[in-house]
């Protein structure tokens, strides 16, 4: 069965994400805004949850029609072959979003996709009513210019979510960015790597998944694996593969905070994922030079004074930790920050810069060769 599917992602993200699905071997992968699509088979939905660290979910794409009235998007619904996919007691919640397009009222469109996914099972059934007692299948929509394109869920708790880390912490980076920014900095397990301002390890955590190429999906669930027309055996055959794929070595990556708690938290994280004897666990302040050693690679994301600090402390944290850094010796770093003043706060230009988005909050990456 080809199958087309959508990967949404940060803003940002989309040409990692891209580069990510080639290197799988996935086949006619395309970047637009936030997402990137592909098309595969249908053990390629196990692959792509499984082996993906950048990307947000992995989408189904049901249909894509123009959608300009409620009476043309209820048609279009209608009109897509649901009865592939929803058994006749599956349950499909649906929810969405709107962008430039005629119709903007999100619960009118729940509705009115809702209604025709209901009527097209229920004649194709042969029934009156649909139970929805049955395994899940989540239905997204998105309306963007006035076209729908309509999709199943097959990942279910979003990918950023690993399994690593239910303790929370302040201002959690997601896992995708913090994935995503190893990845820029071609970090490949050779270098020295530290994060001055760990948290949740995050970062370290990410770094480890990739020095040892373990697919960050292994120790979680998805959604799709309850489908009954999905053969259970390709979610092990996927895991097989990536397990097969996996490196041994010795790694040198140091999760530093000034917090204990933090650093405690950032260990049972590193525990959980599995990767906690890569990493070096340190209480220590990021402005101190003794922190860091000779020829480190360090990735972090220090406060930005928005949601953790006041906006001069940070300013005053970027300036002590600038200072610090400028003792070492071939020092590469990648900062992230939303911070705009960051650079005159930090004491140096960057070499590069690069528009990421943690959440909602717009950032920079500062990017020092």
């Amino acid at each position: 069965m080809s199958l087309r599917f959508c990967f949404p992602c940060l803003f940002g993200l989309e040409g990692l994400c891209a580069d990510e699905l080639k290197r799988l071997g996935f086949n006619d992968v395309k970047t637009e805004n936030g997402r990137v699509t592909f098309s595969g088979e249908l053990s390629d939905i196990a692959k792509a949850n499984i082996n993906i660290r950048t990307g947000e979910r992995v989408l189904l794409i049901v249909g894509e029609a123009p959608a300009n009235t409620f009476d043309e998007l209820f048609d279009a619904v209608q009109s897509m072959l649901w009865e592939d996919f929803i058994t006749v007691d599956g349950a499909f919640p649906v929810k969405g979003h709107a962008l430039n397009s005629n119709l903007h009222s999100i619960p009118d469109c729940q509705k009115v996709i809702k209604k025709a996914i209901v009527e097209r099972l229920k004649a194709k059934y042969k029934t009156d009513a649909l139970k929805e007692t049955a395994e899940k299948y989540p239905i997204q929509f998105s309306i963007m210019d006035n076209v729908a394109t309509l999709y199943i869920d097959t990942s279910g708790a979003g990918l950023h979510k690993r399994g690593y880390r239910p303790v929370k912490s302040i201002a959690p980076l997601r896992e995708t960015l913090a994935a995503a920014i190893v990845k820029l900095s071609r970090y490949k397990g050779r270098e020295i790597v530290c994060d001055p301002f760990c948290g949740s390890g995050t970062i370290p955590i990410e770094a480890a998944l990739a020095a040892i190429n373990r697919a960050p999906g292994l120790n979680r669930a998805f959604v799709a694996e309850s489908w009954t027309w999905v053969d259970k055996n390709i979610w092990e055959i996927a895991k097989e593969e990536a397990k097969s794929r996996e490196f041994k070595g010795e790694y040198r990556i140091i999760s530093s905070d000034i917090d204990p708690n933090c650093i405690e938290a950032a260990k049972e994280n590193a525990k959980r994922a599995g990767v906690v004897e890569y990493i070096t666990f340190n209480v220590a302040d990021a402005t101190q030079y003794q922190t860091f050693e000779k020829s480190t690679l360090i990735l972090t994301n220090p406060p930005y004074g928005e949601r953790v600090m006041e906006k001069s402390q940070a300013e005053d944290l970027y300036r002590r930790f600038g200072a610090a850094t400028r003792q070492l010796d071939n020092c590469k770093m990648y900062i992230l920050s939303s911070h705009t003043e960051f650079e005159r706060t930090f004491g140096k230009k960057a070499t590069k810069k690069r528009k990421l988005y943690n959440g909602m909050i717009k950032c920079d990456l500062f990017m020092y060769y």
